[in-house]
């Protein structure tokens, strides 16, 4: 149960999660989204929108996040008692399988406090955790978004910086824990037996990882360099809009920027 709930749903949400999140690059190919955007930044700030507002309008979404919260929970208080049982003797035993096992529990504890963070500042509206203030919405998903990682809608601050890092390393934590965790729960199923076996779907498992790892970088990387500002432009036209107002930090910065 503990691999399975780390499968399902927790990874396909990982994997669905950053497939919407790295829209913000990929998006910029999007030709569906052209009535709202003029060029690929702008498409890909389109696209982000269009997955966002398409998630938020899905039927059933609370007990799908009742579901994850669960498994999220039960795979987590599960891990740690795990992790704390387990007995680490890397600096004596220092092949590539023992420090996998050592990383899969640093990137467990590291990546429980990451998702806590994101879910409170993106999903629970605590701005009180983000610097600058600004509470993200998803009538405003890139703008928002953008804001919130940078520390404010006037370019990177200081503070932003750190949330920025923060991000980088939670995200890359949680990628290698789900390939890892994807290698390791086909030896709990018995579905690779022999070395041979699990040596190649260890391929398969760092082709995965590496493709995540990818969309996480693309993903931060947009959210760092797209100006929130510009974003909101492109947001409003998109369908949807008219019901939300912009956000109070945009359109005071607007203000100034004219």
């Amino acid at each position: 149960m503990h691999s399975l709930t780390g499968l399902l749903p927790i990874g396909v949400f990982l994997i669905a999660h950053l497939i919407t999140n790295s829209t913000l690059v990929w998006g910029a190919f999007n030709s569906r989204v052209s009535a709202y955007a003029s060029d690929p930044e702008e498409r890909g700030i389109a696209s982000f929108q269009e997955e966002v507002s398409f998630i938020n309008g899905m039927p059933f979404l609370l007990l799908i996040e009742i579901t994850l919260w669960v498994s999220i929970a039960f795979h987590s208080i599960l891990g740690v008692y795990y992790a704390t049982r387990g007995k680490q003797n890397l600096e004596h035993y220092r092949y590539g399988g023992n420090l996998r096992y050592t990383l899969q529990r640093v990137t467990g504890y590291v990546g429980i406090l990451f998702i806590f963070y994101h879910v409170a500042t993106l999903r629970w509206g605590w701005s009180w955790l983000v610097p600058g203030g600004t509470q993200w919405s998803h009538h405003y998903a890139a703008s928002t978004l953008a804001a919130c990682v940078q520390g404010g809608w006037d370019g990177i601050t200081t503070a932003g910086v750190a949330v920025s890092v923060f991000y980088f390393v939670g995200v890359s934590m949680l990628v290698f824990h789900f390939a890892n965790g994807l290698w390791t729960s086909a030896i709990t199923w018995g579905l690779t037996v022999s070395a041979p076996a699990q040596k190649r779907w260890g391929y398969v498992c760092a082709v995965v990882g590496i493709g995540l790892m990818g969309m996480a970088w693309a993903s931060i990387y947009a959210a760092v360099t797209i100006d929130p500002r510009d974003a909101v432009l492109v947001e409003q036209r998109m369908p949807g809009a008219e019901h939300a107002d912009p956000p109070i930090g945009a359109a005071r910065s607007h203000a100034s920027k004219d």
